[in-house]
């Protein structure tokens, strides 16, 4: 187990707002501050998740030799209706486009993420039912481009 600790600061702005420092001083908002709307808890850990695995995904295929143009994690989640009102479903979609891209080399760079890198997966997973798909697009995917889920 590493014995490095992590550590932010998280400062309260005021009404329900905060805004969360890391030690190289990269910070986001979290809630609504002066009618500026930041992000809530439970939508980062969503946003945690893409994250993870998408840097594993992307890592694991350069090592493959695999030629990724566009690569978009889609995730979505549901959550309970008691309290705590952890996520209990999560889906995470995996868009890929790129020259030639093996679906087994995707597939099996999904597996990877899924049971041996992602931390953030893994820790869902246990309480949640996590699923994943992946589609291998013909064209590039652009910025912001909407593709039905």
């Amino acid at each position: 187990m590493s014995e490095t600790w992590r550590e932010i600061v998280a400062e309260w702005q005021g009404e329900d707002s905060f805004i969360g420092r890391d030690k190289r001083g990269i910070s986001i908002q979290l809630g609504e501050c002066n009618e500026q709307p930041g992000a809530s808890p439970m939508e980062l850990v969503l946003i945690a998740l893409a994250g993870c695995t998408g840097m594993d995904i992307t890592s694991i295929l350069r090592k493959q030799r695999q030629k990724l143009h566009s690569f978009q994690i889609r995730v979505k989640g549901k959550r309970a209706d008691t309290y705590p009102m952890v996520w209990t479903d999560i889906h995470v979609e995996y868009l890929l486009s790129g020259d030639g891209l093996d679906p087994q080399a995707v597939e099996r760079a999904i597996e990877l993420s899924e049971d041996k890198y992602c931390s953030v997966g893994i820790m869902l997973r246990k309480v949640a039912n996590v699923q994943t798909s992946y589609r291998i697009l013909s064209s590039k995917i652009e910025a912001g481009q909407e593709l039905s889920m």
